[in-house]
């Protein structure tokens, strides 16, 4: 057999409260600037009039000052090192072996389901950097995957449980490092993981609660409760995944929220909300989504296996019901309702609502979500709703909020010319116009005509109230922008970022994007509006004011509907 060799260092108090033995197996020497010894002849007497047992003392170390009294009814096996400022109590069994990789280095198949598009993941991914790897498969086994290698295999894991965690009442924790501070209570069994505190002392947000089953994980500032149930996940800074919510190969980043449903090969972009029990989310990128009850798509076309994903551009929402055959590209903040089947791209249409008819096909009604004014209040409580600021925690994510942004407004501006391009056209028999397969009557292209218009002057006002336009420099076009799960950046910035062959570089050039973000959007500006777009700034600012007051008689039109329900159902 395998020497055994120890799990555990810094522990005094273990609390054993019934006739359960809490069982302690190890394989793994641990470094510590502690000064351990071997117990003393008393000591070993003491530890077992308290139900302790272990086939060779010889093997467990203590500190001076340790105080025995706290640990009752342990099984030893291995090296054991016992220290300070952790509570384990009433465990099945805690066991690390030598070489556990705890959870660094194991592969998430992400979207696909197949494992084409696999991220290898870490303590410190970003959904930026891990974005890049999955969208763009080539590019990660190009250069850049020595960087990978040497970052995933030296990574400089502590095979411990650190100062001031509590396990309390869990049946198996088999390696699993523990981070400081960091509470495991009432879990049914983790296997091959990390949980990770990279918050102050006395913030620590990261958790694990009761009937919490695990598997090749990393939890890194987030929170696992209520017996969901995870394999091969990554679960990010600020996210909470409970209430019996299943998840396997999923990538799950800042602040999402998942309850009670299913998530499978999912890209869970920052914001990402699913809160209903017969709701799946499988083989697509989401971010600042919401899902609606009985949300579900299918990545599987009985052919050649769960290869089919898709994309949901930020801030998509779903009705209840809602169902998508990927691939298929949905437009940014639209409203996703009843059956899409014919793999739609609606990237070209931001703000728009969604209808799948009797046949599956999608009917679109660009720009009509603009008048909605939840969109504002979304980028309003985005913010307020980060869990990452409340702990003070150190930022991986990068998250920039605006609704209106380089993106959404270059989008409507292309759609303006796509719009005007197909009023010129004749309608088919049923009376809707066609474009990639998608239906659109002529009104709702109108509408959407006006919407766009009233947006992108409201974004221009936005930034050129107070400064006016930047100069226009000739010959110089705007840059193309992309999302990059949350952060903003142009497409010239990308390709800098993936020329890098070195995580470290790559990351600072998406800070370097995240820092530089307002001034690259006036740089944008300057380049992507020309005269006809420069009008006056009271001009402007009249198109603002409709923007406005369209979106308040929204609200007022709610609240006074809200009002009537309420009268209606009063006693």
């Amino acid at each position: 057999m395998p020497s055994r060799r120890c799990s555990m260092r810094r522990r005094r108090r273990f609390i054993q409260k019934d006739s359960r033995t809490t069982t302690f197996s190890s394989r793994n020497m641990m470094t510590s600037t502690r000064q351990y010894r071997p117990l003393q002849w008393w000591e070993i007497r003491e530890l077992e009039q308290n139900g302790c047992v272990c086939s060779d003392w010889g093997r467990v170390h203590v500190c001076d000052g340790t105080d025995l009294t706290k640990i009752r009814n342990v099984r030893f096996a291995g090296d054991i090192r016992i220290g300070a400022d952790v509570t384990i109590e009433n465990v099945g069994l805690l066991e690390m072996e030598t070489e556990a990789l705890c959870g660094i280095g194991t592969e998430v198949c992400v979207l696909d389901e197949t494992g084409s598009r696999s991220v290898r993941i870490f303590p410190g991914l970003t959904a930026q950097l891990a974005m890049l790897v999955a969208r763009d498969p080539a590019w990660a086994e190009g250069p850049v995957k020595e960087s990978f290698d040497e970052h995933i295999n030296n990574y400089p894991l502590d095979r411990a449980i650190g100062d001031g965690a509590v396990i309390r009442n869990c049946g198996l924790l088999f390696n699993v490092a523990v981070g400081r501070e960091v509470r495991i209570e009432g879990a049914s069994s983790l296997r091959n993981g990390a949980v990770i505190n990279n918050a102050a002392h006395g913030r620590a947000l990261a958790r694990i609660g009761a009937g919490v089953d695990a598997d090749g994980f990393i939890i890194e500032d987030g929170v696992v409760d209520s017996a969901a149930i995870i394999r091969h996940c990554y679960i990010g800074q600020g996210a909470v995944i409970e209430k019996g919510f299943t998840a396997h190969d999923s990538l799950v980043f800042s602040n999402c929220s998942l309850e009670n449903g299913e998530a499978c090969a999912l890209f869970a972009g920052p914001y990402t909300v699913s809160m209903h029990k017969s709701s799946l989310l499988i083989g697509c990128q989401t971010s600042f989504m919401n899902a609606g009850s009985g949300t579900n798509q299918s990545n599987h076309m009985y052919k050649l296996g769960p290869v089919h994903w898709g994309l949901l551009e930020r801030g998509v929402k779903t009705s209840s019901g809602s169902y998508l055959m990927l691939g298929a590209k949905i437009g940014a903040f639209s409203l996703l309702m009843g059956q899409h089947k014919t793999h739609p791209d609606s990237s070209q249409f931001p703000f728009s609502y969604l209808f799948g008819d009797d046949r599956g096909a999608t009917v679109v009604v660009p720009g009509a979500m603009l008048r909605s004014c939840g969109l504002m209040r979304d980028e309003k409580k985005w913010p307020t709703r980060d869990r990452r600021q409340k702990r003070r925690l150190p930022l991986h994510d990068r998250i920039i909020f605006d609704v209106l942004n380089p993106l959404t407004v270059g989008a409507m501006l292309d759609a303006l010319e796509v719009i005007r391009k197909l009023l010129a056209l004749p309608a088919d028999d049923d009376r809707f116009l066609r474009y990639k397969g998608m239906k659109f009557t002529r009104a709702a292209l109108e509408r959407a005509s006006h919407l766009y218009r009233l947006a992108i002057y409201k974004y221009l006002h936005l930034h050129t109230a107070e400064n006016g336009f930047p100069a226009r420099e000739p010959g110089v076009e705007a840059a193309s922008w992309v999302d990059i799960a949350g952060l903003l950046m142009t497409r010239t910035s990308l390709e800098h970022a993936m020329s890098k062959e070195s995580i470290t570089e790559i990351e600072q050039v998406f800070d370097n994007a995240f820092r530089h973000y307002p001034n690259l959007q006036r740089s944008w500006i300057a380049g992507r509006f020309d005269d006809s777009w420069r009008r006056p700034a009271e001009v402007i600012a009249d198109y603002a004011a409709e923007f406005d007051r369209m979106i308040e008689e929204d609200r007022h039109k709610y609240l006074d509907d809200l009002a009537a329900q309420n009268q209606m159902l009063k006693l």
